[in-house]
């Protein structure tokens, strides 16, 4: 295993991990198609290979699927490499039926999730949305017991809001909060990031390239499959990625003089906002891997991230980051 990789830790928790994680759900789930799963083990087990420490997996994705195919490509890596993993939602027949996050619930898919993942502790377990039927206080205290039990090493919220999030660490330290975060995604700034920092939490953004955004590979001809679901989100409708456009030449700008790719200054930009952010971006493609390793080594002055934060807070971003239902699940 290659250590080149600088490594974080989470907040005040002792969790480790490498700068950049690999988040995994692209792999199976969300983007119309499911990847061959002798490759993705490969592209999987390539990041260990090229220090990559921290795997981003969940139940809903699939169901199932992609927590299996995280086992198979890491079991030969068991006890070197963290495994993420989610709870919370309810299935029937496959099919996701709504959030539930019950204390026994969530003990019944710890241990289903340990099976799948092929391990004898979730490293990073967390709650995937509130459910607003269920005290956060319980749910911490079902993590809290699965940790007593040894069967869960740390207990993670996603998407969670400044109350809940203080009420769950009362009850059982958070370890990580994760939550959409990016260049054009920075509500977290306003009062997330500094409770993260109060409470010693550290910060795992997903969408760090604005769904593939920010990568500057898509323009208003770009089209989605239904089956995708980026085809649902209101910022990335063709007239909308038109407008949102100027937002990418900015990056692109920034990119061209340092010799990067605006995917590496998007990264990088996340992990010099804080010691303890550690993004998780997903790609199913081993160059494009490399590439968002690359960022680890690229730095900013203080005048250049004064200059991104002037240019892009005078950029307006053309619609919604959700679709009103999916939306409706974030319950902060």
């Amino acid at each position: 295993m290659d250590s080149k990789i600088q490594k974080r830790k989470l907040g005040n928790s002792g969790l480790e991990v490498s700068a950049i994680g690999l988040g995994c759900m692209g792999m199976s789930f969300g983007y119309g198609t499911i990847s061959d799963e002798t490759e993705m083990i490969a592209l999987i087990r390539s990041a260990v290979e090229s220090g990559v420490t921290f795997f981003d997996t969940a139940e809903v994705y699939g169901p199932y699927i992609n927590e299996e195919l995280v086992g198979k490509a890491l079991e030969p890596f068991k006890g070197k490499v963290a495994i993420a993993t989610k709870f919370g939602f309810n299935f029937q027949d496959g099919v996701n039926t709504g959030l539930n996050s019950k204390p026994a619930h969530i003990k019944k898919v710890a241990e289903e999730s340990l099976k799948r993942l092929r391990i004898d502790a979730i490293d990073l377990f967390y709650q995937h949305r509130v459910d607003p039927n269920v005290p956060i206080e319980d749910v911490a205290g079902a993590v809290k017991d699965l940790i007593k039990e040894g069967k869960v090493k740390h207990f993670g919220l996603s998407e969670a809001g400044v109350k809940n999030i203080r009420l769950a660490n009362a009850v059982q330290p958070v370890t990580a909060l994760q939550s959409e975060y990016s260049l054009w995604w920075r509500e977290p700034e306003a009062e997330i990031i500094p409770l993260l920092e109060e409470l010693g939490i550290g910060l795992v953004p997903y969408s760090p390239l604005g769904k593939g955004f920010l990568t500057g590979k898509m323009d208003e001809n770009t089209t989605f499959d239904k089956t995708d679901f980026r085809s649902t989100i209101p910022r990335l409708s063709p007239e909308n990625i038109k407008a949102n456009l100027a937002f990418v030449d900015f990056i692109r700008q920034i990119a061209v003089q340092k010799n990067a790719t605006p995917a590496q200054i998007a990264l990088a930009w996340l992990m010099v906002q804080k010691p303890w952010i550690v993004p998780i971006p997903g790609t199913t493609k081993l160059h494009r891997l490399h590439e968002n390793l690359g960022a680890i080594a690229i730095e900013f002055t203080a005048d250049e991230l004064q200059d991104i934060n002037t240019a892009s807070s005078k950029i307006a971003v053309q619609g919604d980051r959700y679709s009103a239902g999916s939306a409706k699940m974030i319950n902060r």
